[in-house]
């Protein structure tokens, strides 16, 4: 989705060879360009969330991030079902347990994050503020990054036909 409307906006500003070759590379790579392009909606979503709820609605920082997770990550299923991975799950059994495993894998990388905040937030002291939100935005990378290899290896992995 995304990969097609940046093709369609290189081919207008780089007609001929080069646009070709970067047309190619979007080709090539169109899964990760989705991917990066929703979970960076994900991610300005989870870290307004997280200002909020720490900021002006003064909830204690691990809260807020449990909060916002729950929020993004109804948001992230969605969108890597639908626009990354384009599952193809189909009877409500089947996408029950492509659900199931897709939370699982997202609380594992909650407990993560949930680490990196307990350490730069509450032990090192960097829980409000600037300082509060350069922590959740390490937590983020790591979550990011792993959410990836969790949903590409595991969760919309391609199912072999029987």
């Amino acid at each position: 989705m995304i990969t097609n409307l940046m093709v369609k906006i290189i081919t207008v500003i780089f007609p001929g060879k080069f646009g070709k070759m970067l047309e190619k590379i979007c080709r090539k790579y169109e899964e990760i360009i989705d991917y990066l392009f929703w979970g960076g909606v994900a991610f300005v979503l989870s870290m307004v969330l997280y200002w909020v709820f720490v900021g002006p609605c003064h909830m204690i920082d691990w809260i807020a991030n449990i909060l916002d997770w729950v929020i993004c990550v109804l948001f992230t299923y969605v969108t890597n079902r639908i626009f990354v991975f384009k599952s193809q799950t189909r009877g409500l059994k089947a996408r029950m347990k492509e659900f199931t495993e897709f939370v699982s894998a997202r609380l594992f990388t909650l407990v993560l994050e949930e680490i990196v905040i307990l350490i730069g937030g509450t032990l090192m002291g960097y829980n409000t503020g600037l300082g509060a939100m350069v922590v959740k935005f390490i937590g983020q990378v790591i979550v990011i990054v792993s959410n990836y290899f969790l949903s590409k290896l595991w969760i919309f992995k391609e199912k072999k036909e029987k």
